[in-house]
């Protein structure tokens, strides 16, 4: 009887006195959303970064000459517990910078030697004499100075891939200006002065370079490391006034524009009879465009050849004090440059950051950005993108910069008036029907990101995002 009951549509035996709403939603019109994509997301970075038009393809950034070398990371290869350095990455250090002599470098590299530190053990003190230098494979090193009052002072926190010391292998009168003392547990390999003079009394190569390289210090320049302009001031009567000239890189870095494209594939039977209510074309080359959209952002964070990650410079990438995002690390990356425009952060990344304040009593206060409440620091809104990776080991990085032309800050890279273009630098291109009536569209993006200077961009690395307490 149940059975009977239900396929009638009563309810306990009893007939049915209305439709039923199964029967009646065949009648309906059903009300549909536009297609969703969860990978969408609020990319504040292509929204705040200053776009610059460039013709040709290519941006060239003209820098007053530098004398500045060495200023990048070293690389190393683990095998078991082993470390090893690779020969060529040697070419980091200032002293060994444009060797082009493999057969020396891979001598070199062979001449290092691997020491375990302990955590709080000193490996270098101040005052002593600068004999090796030392990179570091892995772990954290304090640099430790000397406070105005005696006490001690940290001056900075070197991680993987840094090195110190590196006075050592052209000044034999060097001595360490700070205390180095490991604060975790390093792996670091050791090069003495003396392995590499008695490598250069029998490599002419290695020895002419460094007879060479040696005259750099007596160059005159600023604190940034470029060419002094000589300048009088405060002379009275007929002083001699100084002659100068500023003196240009020779060869400047170019940026050309990075290309990101797809092919949009529709059938034409589905474009011409799948149409209402939503254009079934339209919604295609939307989501198509959004994807491309986040696919710009990701270079543009991540890309080795221009993404901000890779081409922060060295001397502007700073380690947190104790792994955390606090306060105090947000200010040094700050002080780091002028006229600070925006912080960009992974969320949880600034959700760590908020709990460092949360333990100190401290409100992070917000800014409005077109009618979005973004958190703040120092009145520097800190905007989420989660572009930023995410090591294995639950670290991240936070992104500092100064942005626009005039500011000699961050600027992105486009040319736009391309053919076929829906947005500026982004064009939606019809391809052709093929023989199965499959219509195509090229959707194509181009972009780049261009430092103007080198301050312009800071990184604060190695941020730890899983400590609660």
């Amino acid at each position: 009887m149940t059975a009977v009951g239900e396929e009638l549509g009563t309810e306990q035996g009893r007939p049915q006195q209305s439709l039923g709403s199964a029967a009646a939603r065949n009648l309906a019109t059903t009300t549909k959303s536009a297609p969703q994509m969860q990978e969408i997301t609020s990319r504040w970075l292509l929204k705040m970064l200053p776009w610059t038009q460039v013709q040709g393809g290519t941006y060239r950034v003209n820098r007053r000459l530098s004398y500045s070398v060495g200023d990048g990371r070293v690389t190393f290869v683990k095998t078991g517990d082993r470390v090893e350095v690779i020969p060529a990455e040697l070419g980091e250090l200032p002293a060994l910078r444009d060797l082009e002599d493999e057969e020396v470098l891979a001598e070199l590299a062979r001449r290092c030697v691997q020491r375990e530190i302990e955590p709080g053990q000193v490996i270098a003190s101040f005052g002593s004499a600068q004999d090796e230098v030392h990179l570091l494979a892995h772990g954290k090193v304090e640099k430790v100075g000397s406070g105005p009052y005696g006490d001690d002072a940290v001056l900075g926190v070197l991680a993987d891939g840094a090195y110190f010391g590196e006075q050592a292998l052209l000044d034999p009168d060097a001595i360490w200006e700070y205390t180095a003392r490991a604060r975790t547990a390093c792996t670091v390999l050791v090069l003495s002065r003396a392995d590499v003079t008695n490598l250069a009394e029998r490599a002419p190569s290695l020895d002419a370079h460094l007879a060479a390289l040696r005259a750099l210090p007596g160059q005159r320049t600023n604190r940034y490391g470029e060419a002094a302009i000589d300048l009088s001031a405060g002379h009275s009567g007929e002083a001699d006034i100084p002659h100068t000239f500023v003196d240009y890189e020779a060869r400047p870095r170019e940026y050309e524009l990075s290309v990101a494209q797809t092919v949009l594939r529709i059938h034409s039977r589905i474009a011409d009879l799948y149409n209402q209510p939503m254009n079934q074309t339209e919604q295609q080359l939307r989501l198509t465009v959004e994807a491309l959209k986040e696919r710009q952002e990701h270079e543009l964070i991540n890309n080795r050849e221009f993404g901000l990650l890779n081409n922060c410079e060295y001397e502007q990438r700073i380690q947190p004090h104790d792994g955390v995002p606090s306060p105090d690390d947000m200010d040094e990356l700050l002080s780091r440059r002028r006229g600070s425009k925006l912080f960009l952060a992974h969320p949880r990344a600034i959700a760590a950051f908020g709990r460092e304040c949360n333990k100190r009593g401290l409100v992070p206060e917000s800014v409005d950005m077109g009618g979005h409440r973004i958190p703040a620091w120092r009145g520097v809104p800190i905007f989420p993108s989660n572009k930023i990776p995410i090591s294995d080991a639950r670290t991240t990085s936070i992104i500092c910069m100064r942005t626009g032309e005039d500011e000699q800050g961050v600027i992105g890279l486009r040319q736009a008036g391309i053919p076929d273009e829906i947005e500026p630098s982004l064009s939606v291109r019809f391809m052709g029907i093929n023989e199965q009536a499959v219509i195509s569209y090229l959707v194509t993006a181009y972009y780049s990101a261009a430092v103007l200077v080198p301050d312009a961009l800071g990184v604060l690395e190695n941020v730890e995002i899983g400590r609660w307490r």
